[in-house]
């Protein structure tokens, strides 16, 4: 009998050493679905905020273009009598959650925005033309979004 249950319990500790490797990949699978999914919401955000910047500096009135100084100025453009939103809210950084975001100034001249996540991308390749730069970047932080101006 007690060889029966020394059996059986060795089976049962392989079933959970099973069950225990099957449970860990399928959190890091999950994890990493997660992350891409993360990381494709920060092509999408950063890819408005250099949108709303290139909205703001092409709707500027006249025939001088002005670039915005700050985030705040994409929400509400008061340069004209009509009313104008280059991007309806501030977004949050989909890596980090937090409102802050890295802001890439060229002078006192907002020109694009970048996550301060440091971790390093999923996607290291097979960016669209205006992104080609991001290509085998060291993190989140070297994706710039930049609207560079005609």
């Amino acid at each position: 009998m007690a060889r029966q249950s020394g059996f059986t319990y060795v089976i049962v500790m392989f079933l959970v050493a099973v069950l225990s490797i099957i449970s860990v990949r399928a959190l890091e699978n999950t994890l990493t679905t997660e992350r891409r999914d993360k990381e494709a919401q920060l092509l999408l955000v950063g890819q408005a905020y250099a949108d709303a910047i290139a909205a703001y500096y092409n709707g500027s009135p006249g025939t001088e273009k002005r670039w915005p100084q700050k985030p705040e100025d994409l929400l509400l453009d008061q340069r004209t009598n009509r009313t104008f939103r280059a991007i309806r809210k501030l977004y949050r950084d989909p890596l980090t959650g937090a409102k802050e975001w890295g802001y890439v100034y060229n002078g006192d001249d907002l020109v694009g925005v970048y996550s301060l996540s440091p971790q390093k991308p999923l996607k290291r390749d097979q960016f669209p033309p205006n992104q080609a730069g991001f290509k085998n970047a060291n993190s989140y932080r070297d994706w710039k979004f930049v609207y560079a101006g005609q």
